[in-house]
């Protein structure tokens, strides 16, 4: 805590500060200033939570320092020591905040008490201050929630209402508001290097984006933007003001998010209906036409789509149902070239189109679903053949459609046909063997090894189970399960023994801290790393060392 002694006369500073048991209060800074202008400048420079004062002096008296402090809105107390015992002068002390107005020569135990009120008095206003401060912290942080869900509910339980929560019509000044139009923000074919970098924080790329938005939305009265609640991969832009104008908004909103996370963003775009009554009417429809989008299409122009330029049935003609006696044939044979020829006749066709939408691929893999369960419903009713598990194979289908769409991506966030013909090949391989009831079992003992090859080449890395999931085109539960079978252990515990291996080889270098082996072995959180350790060795890594050591 510092202290600032304002007094035209040295031999009285010194007095004060001789006078009084500093340290004992928690004081350990004394400042002097001989007049109010130099005062002034060691308060802007130095913020002293307390001023001891004159009343007279040259230049800038005491009267007016107090003023300055009191219009300044200062924090630091007031306490004035003085040759006058002048009512005007005690009265312009209380008047401007002083706490204590003592005469000269100063008592010491006055003053030590005076100092003691004072920093009593500015700790608790400190404290107040800090607890403002986080609430209004806490408030800030909650709000854009609470926004998100109101907004939300305008889709999804006013839909068709005219009432409107009296916060938004506050906050947003919709009362006059009478028609609105819906965008819809497609976040499901953002570049795979997006997708990687927010993988871990997907509130984190909301709260980009929505500030992006919202900076161009709500700097003219133009609309908001939203997290949509009852979506995993969906931003709303509800537009009301300027509607005239909505492609140039749009544009300057697909800017600043290039600008942002560098890349390209796809719009789905309503139509312009009653406000607040066809806010759902509008979402609809522009959730509707982001499905059409063609996703063969990465041109750099606005992505929109409106409905009226919407595709219509983009690839419809085709149903992978009609393939279905091709992969039925090919997982019985089990035969790699005939496993080849189906998947290649599919990605022929594929090849032969100009436009796939969204839809249609949700389509096809609703499709393929139906056609591993007629195949395995067809094994299951003949008794001659061995039974085979359909949990044992799963193709990511079931998961997620929009996880899945996802990982079909190239780098520019295209549909990749190339990606797609060795995921389902390696899918369909998959499901031959869990057909023939596990006969490949050397092959999936290689497979396993082959994971525990990859953790072991990169265990500096953050290695999950989705990671190596979608690297070795398996299911999550089935790595689980099967590599536990083959290895003797779980995933994570051959992780975790392989990274304390090589830490244990990294702690004999006394130069390295143990935060940066951890860092060099795959952990972000030093204390979560020496926890691992401890597990596993039955020491701290620094008990480690020293034995080393010793």
């Amino acid at each position: 805590m510092k202290v600032l002694l304002v007094d035209d006369e040295q031999h009285v500073r010194d007095a004060i500060r001789l006078l009084i048991d500093w340290e004992t209060l928690g004081i350990d800074a004394i400042l002097e200033a001989d007049n109010g202008d130099t005062a002034i400048v060691l308060i802007e420079e130095e913020q002293p939570e307390i001023v001891i004062t004159d009343m007279r002096m040259p230049h800038r008296d005491g009267v007016s320092l107090l003023a300055w402090l009191q219009a300044e809105s200062r924090k630091c107390k007031t306490i004035v020591v003085s040759g006058y015992d002048d009512f005007e002068l005690v009265r312009s002390s209380m008047k401007y905040g002083g706490l204590d107005y003592l005469l000269k020569p100063v008592d010491p135990e006055q003053l030590t008490e005076a100092l003691r009120k004072a920093k009593l008095s500015w700790e608790g206003e400190e404290r107040s201050r800090q607890l403002t401060q986080q609430r209004n912290m806490e408030i800030n942080q909650i709000k854009p929630l609470y926004w998100d869900k109101l907004f939300s509910g305008l889709i999804s339980e006013n839909g068709g209402k005219t009432s409107l929560p009296s916060v938004l019509k506050d906050e947003f000044k919709l009362d006059l508001i009478e028609r609105c139009l819906t965008i819809v923000v497609g976040l499901d074919t953002l570049e795979p290097a997006v997708m990687r970098k927010f993988a871990l924080n997907r509130d984190l790329l909301f709260f980009a984006l929505s500030n992006v938005c919202n900076e161009i939305l709500r700097e003219d009265g133009r609309g908001f933007a939203f997290r949509y609640w009852n979506s995993e991969h969906e931003m709303v832009l509800l537009l009301w003001g300027r509607l005239e104008e909505w492609p140039d908004t749009i544009r300057r909103v697909q800017a600043g998010i290039r600008n942002t996370i560098q890349s390209r963003i796809e719009f789905g775009i309503g139509t312009i209906q009653p406000f607040p009554s066809g806010v759902s009417v509008s979402y609809q429809k522009a959730r509707a036409a982001l499905k059409q989008r063609n996703l063969l299409d990465f041109s750099d122009s606005l992505n929109g789509v409106e409905p009226a330029a919407a595709a219509s049935g983009a690839g419809g003609s085709l149903s992978m149902t009609d393939y279905e006696e091709r992969f039925r044939v090919a997982v019985r044979s089990g035969r790699e070239k005939d496993l080849q020829a189906a998947v290649d006749s599919w990605i022929d066709a594929l090849s032969r189109l100009e436009s796939i939408s969204q839809s249609q691929m949700e389509q096809w893999f609703s499709e393929f679903d139906a056609i591993v369960n007629r195949l395995f419903n067809d094994k299951a009713s003949r008794p001659e053949e061995s039974g085979a598990d359909i949990g044992e194979f799963k193709l990511n289908v079931a998961d997620n459609s929009i996880q899945l769409l996802s990982s079909l991506m190239d780098e520019t966030g295209r549909l990749s046909l190339s990606i797609w013909r060795e995921r389902l090949l390696a899918g369909l391989n998959e499901l031959a063997q869990v057909y023939h009831g596990g006969s490949n079992r050397q092959q999936e003992m290689n497979v396993m090894h082959e994971i525990a090859k990859y953790m072991e080449q990169h265990y500096h890395r953050e290695v999950t189970l989705q990671d190596i999931s979608e690297r070795f085109y398996l299911s999550r539960e089935y790595i689980s399960r099967r590599f536990k079978q083959e290895m003797g252990e779980n995933v994570f515990d051959y992780l975790a023994r392989i990274r304390v291996e090589k830490a244990r080889l990294l702690l004999a270098n006394p130069n390295l801290k143990i935060g940066q082996i951890a860092e060099m072995v795959g952990y972000d959180d030093e204390k979560y790393f020496s926890k691992v350790f401890k597990k596993i060795e039955g020491v701290s890594p620094n008990q480690y060392r020293k034995q080393q050591e010793g």
